[in-house]
């Protein structure tokens, strides 16, 4: 799996991947929240900063693969002709569903159509067809991803025009 979800160190270089931060209660070692009878001094450093979700976008051909899949990384995109590539999302479980992702996503669209992108594609894994079709984005292809050990990850080749 590492050669498909490892970090695109790339995206991070071209300022295109965003982090959804969220504050929440801090545990203590039981597990237990540490609000509940605090003062207002105690609540304020009783929470902590978490990662909710991240995602990017890319003006480079290539579509999926972290730093291991690094053919098409150097190569820039069109945005006359070419469509932008949305790239590399993960969302924290505890977050699914909660609007993390579509906002991530919307930001990720602004950012390339301020850039001239009118079209954009992705590798979506199966968990995240149904959010981006709810966004807009419609099948192209399914491929197979080779991901070693004679194993292969389903991946679904989306697109939206703008």
């Amino acid at each position: 799996m590492k050669t498909v979800f490892g970090v695109d160190s790339q995206l991070i270089a071209d300022g295109t991947y965003l982090v959804a931060e969220a504050m929440v209660p801090r545990k203590n070692k039981q597990g237990i929240e540490n609000v509940e009878g605090a003062k207002h001094s105690e609540k304020e450093s009783s929470k902590e900063l978490v990662i909710a979700g991240c995602g990017g976008w890319s003006r480079r051909k290539k579509l999926y693969g972290g730093d291991a899949w690094t053919a098409e990384r150097i190569g820039m995109l069109d945005p006359a002709v070419d469509a932008a590539k949305i790239r590399a999302f993960f969302i924290a479980p505890g977050w699914a569903r909660m609007g993390v992702g579509t906002r991530i996503l919307q930001a990720c669209e602004d950012a390339a159509f301020a850039e001239g992108f009118r079209r954009f594609e992705m590798g979506a894994t199966l968990t995240g067809v149904k959010l981006f079709a709810a966004r807009g984005y419609f099948a192209v292809e399914r491929i197979e991803l080779d991901i070693g050990g004679g194993q292969g990850l389903p991946v679904v080749r989306m697109e939206k025009r703008v």
